[in-house]
């Protein structure tokens, strides 16, 4: 079965840096884009960046972090990452990885981010 783990999440003063890690099985992670959300409280879950699986790998970055947020990927270790840095107080949230294996959508179980000073 698909399972997706998220990890990397904690609490960062504005301005701090952050790597998150998704570890992926049961499915054949070098073949599928990957995509990072985030959910803030009492807020829909929204689309963060994504990483195609062809190459060229295409990469799109939702416009409020693009130039702090760098989605990337090891189809050796099955993980997915997303470094972002300059973060901000708009940044918190819970953070999830996604895979979209019609005619499903699966999501990990997320890490939370804390952007506080």
């Amino acid at each position: 079965q698909v399972q997706l783990v998220e990890s990397g999440g904690a609490v960062v003063q504005p301005g701090g840096s952050l790597r998150l890690s998704c570890a992926a099985s049961g499915f054949s992670f070098r073949t599928y884009t990957m995509i990072w959300y985030r959910q803030a409280p009492d807020q829909e879950r929204v689309l963060v960046a994504t990483i195609a699986a062809v190459v060229p790998v295409q990469i799109r970055y939702a416009n409020s972090v693009k130039g702090r947020f760098t989605i990337s990927r090891n189809n050796a270790r099955n993980t997915v990452y997303l470094q972002m840095t300059k973060l901000k107080t708009e940044d918190t949230g819970v953070y999830f990885c996604s895979v979209v294996i019609p005619p499903s959508q699966f999501f990990g179980q997320g890490t939370q981010v804390t952007v506080f000073s």
